[in-house]
């Protein structure tokens, strides 16, 4: 990976992930700068990998060859307005924050970017994360690479051609860890209700839900119905289960929610 000036504005979850894996690859940390106002959320960062951080947004734009944007959608234009001031030619920006679109940038930084957005998700803190990405048709291949790179730091990446993916990246990646864990704190649930305590009920369900995940990714090349079927005997109580399932349409339930994300997504984009 090429070693630019990184400036992240913010100093959140994410930004943690992204750069906890990037010094885990051997980045240099005297190339990371992380912002934030309050020192109790840069400190941490500065003290657990060595970066630099700063409260002065402006400052660490300037001085850097890519600036990651990652607050809070409704902070955004508020964050941007002041770096404005910046010459933003030649600087790699990236964004992570849902609901914002590339043009919507430019209008709030006041100049034609050099963007890529990113949508990450949270196992991205365990360097387990899953990234979509898109750039619009002028930005070069030199820097999509380091956007890419820059991800694949903490996770997996998958490129969209449309900036509309993106969208669909949220639904089917971005927001899936909350799918999942409703799914296993529905399972614990009726677990406790047929007898087992609350530990024991979470313990037989995260190691089947990991070991489930483990099945998939080591056998990358099997259908994932191949799998279920693997599973299940004709006759037996997983059919069962899953003839319950099917009765109550679970795949259109999910069809339905993913579809509601979307949705929640393009509005989100008319709000920013």
């Amino acid at each position: 990976m090429e070693h630019k000036k990184i400036a992240f504005i913010g100093a959140g979850n994410m930004v943690k992930a992204i750069v906890s894996g990037l010094i885990a690859d051997g980045y240099p940390a005297s190339l990371i700068t992380a912002t934030a106002p309050s020192e109790t959320r840069r400190l941490p960062l500065e003290q657990a990998y060595g970066i630099r951080t700063t409260s002065n947004n402006t400052q660490a734009a300037q001085n850097a060859d890519v600036v990651v944007l990652s607050v809070k959608p409704q902070m955004m234009e508020e964050v941007c307005k002041p770096l404005q001031a910046i010459d933003w030619c030649g600087k790699l920006v990236i964004s992570i924050a849902a609901g914002i679109q590339s043009a919507r940038f430019d209008q709030m930084l006041n100049s034609e970017l050099n963007l890529v957005r990113v949508m990450p998700n949270t196992p991205s803190q365990l360097g387990l994360g899953m990234s979509g990405l898109y750039a619009p048709s002028h930005i070069s291949k030199q820097d999509k690479t380091f956007a890419a790179e820059l991800m694949q730091s903490c996770g997996k990446v998958c490129w969209v051609e449309q900036e509309s993916g993106i969208n669909n990246i949220i639904a089917t990646a971005g927001s899936a860890p909350a799918y999942f864990f409703l799914f296993m704190e529905a399972m614990q649930t009726e677990a406790i209700a047929q007898g087992f305590d609350k530990e024991t009920a979470r313990l037989l369900i995260q190691q089947s839900a990991l070991g489930a995940a483990s099945m998939v990714t080591d056998n990358p090349d099997t259908e994932l119905a191949t799998l279920r079927e693997n599973v299940t005997s004709k006759g037996g109580t997983t059919a069962e289960a899953l003839r319950t399932f099917n009765e109550h349409q679970l795949s259109d339930i999910v069809a339905k929610a993913m579809q509601a994300a979307v949705s929640r997504a393009e509005e989100m984009e008319k709000l920013f």
